[in-house]
């Protein structure tokens, strides 16, 4: 595996490499925030600082206690139908 630079700028495609992620599951991290990304020339460039943020424990557990309010969320709108 790679070792990835914080200062270093990648491409979405170098990301998914990196991660060994698909494309799809690259989408769903840049939409929801999990990467954050700058849009350059209709490509996204992304910090490899970005990156290293994104496979730390801490980042899994945000995740995690997110999918948990959102699971409560949806069950209190459907309890309320």
């Amino acid at each position: 595996m790679s070792e990835i630079n914080p200062n270093e700028i990648y491409t979405t495609s170098e990301t998914e490499k990196l991660l060994k992620i698909s494309n799809s599951t690259m989408k769903r991290m840049l939409k929801k925030g999990i990467i954050r990304a700058v849009k350059l020339g209709g490509r996204y460039k992304i910090l490899g600082k970005e990156i290293l943020s994104a496979i730390s424990p801490e980042t899994e557990h945000k995740v995690a206690k997110m999918y948990v309010q959102l699971k409560n969320k949806t069950k209190k709108a459907i309890k309320d139908w």
